[in-house]
């Protein structure tokens, strides 16, 4: 079923077009007055790029206006973030803006639509914003394709990314993982073969190209770098026999984590008599 265009479903183009009348009315705002929106998609803004947009602006001006409603006393930034921060590292007072009004899910899907047009988003962030167009405003994936010109398959594989494990998405987020390395990661079975996948490849710097090959052997990237020594293996055998369960250790670069399965709150007991016995 077809999703009804509302107001805004030109997106930017119909809230900045100069052929809309009265559209383009722009105020200088006092840069103080202008607070950023809570559920901005884009988490992480690069200081250093700031800082080259702020010489561009302390040079040339701002020569875009920023979008913004009322809020409260102050206005919320819809649109175009990243200048209003640059404007206040430049030392800018003011900073021209357009002032719409809209309401909250107007406000909403129009800075995701805004922040997913741009090229600078991590891969998470992505997919969070293409999450909260789906959940939030009823998009479906072709709708939403076709809104910000991706591709329906560019959109289902990064929606995938979000099924991760959040270390491996902090690891896109810093930049340490790419979107083709974490596409390359999450064909491994479990979160387990996923982690060690993601350790290889930082460790290594391998490229996508690599980490796909990697992945790609008879064994998993898990049991490539973290095979355990002779010498663990009979530590765990000997541990299994003496408890009478499976037991699993597992050593890191300085110590290591011994894991015992238990099978029922009897079996717990037993196990716990045989630990604490002196």
């Amino acid at each position: 079923m077809a999703k009804k265009e509302r107001g805004l479903g030109r997106g930017l183009d119909a809230l900045f077009s100069i052929e809309n009348e009265g559209y383009m009315e722009i105020t200088e705002l006092n840069i103080e007055m202008i607070i950023a929106r809570q559920d901005q998609p884009r988490k992480v803004f690069d200081e250093e790029s700031l800082k080259e947009l702020a010489s561009s602006l302390t040079e040339h001006g701002v020569l875009q206006p920023v979008l913004v409603r009322e809020k409260g006393d102050r206005y919320e930034i819809i649109a175009g973030e990243r200048r209003w921060r640059a404007a206040q590292i430049a030392g800018l007072g003011t900073i021209p803006a357009i002032i719409r009004q809209l309401d909250d899910l107007q406000a909403g899907e129009l800075s995701l639509i805004e922040n997913l047009q741009r090229e600078d988003l991590t891969a998470v962030e992505e997919a969070q914003a293409y999450h909260q167009m789906i959940e939030r405003y009823q998009y479906t994936q072709e709708m939403l394709a076709q809104k910000i010109g991706k591709s329906r398959s560019h959109i289902a594989n990064t929606l995938r990314i979000l099924n991760l494990p959040s270390s491996i998405l902090e690891m896109i987020e810093s930049k340490q993982l790419s979107a083709g390395h974490a596409r390359a990661i999450l064909s491994l079975p479990g979160q387990k073969e996923q982690l060690a996948a993601a350790r290889e490849i930082t460790a290594r710097g391998l490229s996508v190209r690599e980490a796909e090959k990697r992945v790609k052997t008879k064994k998993t990237v898990q049991e490539i770098v973290f095979e355990k020594p002779a010498e663990i293996v009979d530590l765990e055998e000997r541990l299994q026999k003496h408890l009478g369960t499976k037991a699993e250790i597992t050593t890191f670069n300085k110590g290591g984590r011994i894991q015992i399965s238990y099978y029922s709150n009897e079996d717990l007991e037993r196990i716990m008599e045989m630990l604490i016995r002196k």
